[in-house]
């Protein structure tokens, strides 16, 4: 699997910096990506201070496209920084993935566009089967 890892990071996130693919495993119903923010900083979303001092880490899980039927969920390591702005009112803030993250975001931009366009262009009902189908079910949980 380890020769494979290269070609898998580039086809699930190519348009992605900074993220590390460490494994992929595939169940019968379920693709689980193991991957890592690997940005040496992050921007403090209420200052904007640019901080390199890491607090921690956390796993996130955000559900992403489904793929040859098969629920894709990517188990995220990102890291909580430390904001030394003085001024600042927040002290630690999570780093964000731009393109794949977002702040108590369950899904990845991606899947989240995705379901955003059905519904606009579908709406109600039809949104519904049509989110089925895909596999990405949209009913009841938050973007």
């Amino acid at each position: 699997m380890n020769e494979v890892r290269p070609e898998l990071a580039e086809l699930l996130f190519s348009s992605l910096e900074d993220v590390l693919v460490e494994s992929v495993e595939a169940t019968d119903t379920v693709v689980r990506i193991e991957a890592l923010s690997t940005a040496r900083q992050a921007t403090c979303p209420g200052c904007g201070y640019l901080s390199g001092r890491i607090h921690g880490s956390y796993l996130r899980f955000p559900h992403d496209l489904p793929t040859a039927g098969k629920s894709v969920v990517v188990a995220l390591r990102v890291r909580r920084f430390v904001c030394a702005e003085g001024t600042c009112s927040r002290k630690t803030f999570a780093e964000q993935v731009p393109g794949l993250t977002r702040r108590f975001g369950r899904r990845t931009e991606r899947l989240r566009s995705t379901l955003v366009s059905v519904g606009v262009g579908l709406a109600g009902r039809a949104e519904a089967r049509m989110t089925d189908v895909l596999g990405a079910p949209s009913a009841g949980i938050p973007c």
